[in-house]
């Protein structure tokens, strides 16, 4: 019995750190995928463009940064996941 509340208390650290970082981590993409998109198009100024009325603009771009958010949680959720996983591994 001691054994599982031992593996339910390292269950909660596993998933409390992994929330953490992944919030770190997403706070990082959130600042950096927007910087990484705008070197990658020099040529165009996304955020002139979404202020002019641009839709295309504003929705490939809005893609391309959701599509980089939802591509990072899940590779949390897969570490956190595991994370759990090993917890209960004996």
């Amino acid at each position: 019995m001691h054994e599982i509340a031992v593996n339910i208390g390292w269950v909660f650290v596993f998933t409390f750190v992994g929330a953490l970082t992944g919030i770190i981590l997403i706070m990082c993409a959130l600042a950096f995928l927007p910087r990484i998109i705008d070197k990658l198009t020099p040529n165009i100024d996304e955020e002139k463009e979404i202020i002019r009325g641009n839709q295309a603009v504003a929705e490939y771009f809005g893609r391309v940064v959701a599509a980089g958010i939802i591509g990072i949680s899940i590779v949390i959720a897969a570490a956190v996941l595991g994370g759990i996983i090993a917890c209960f591994m004996p």
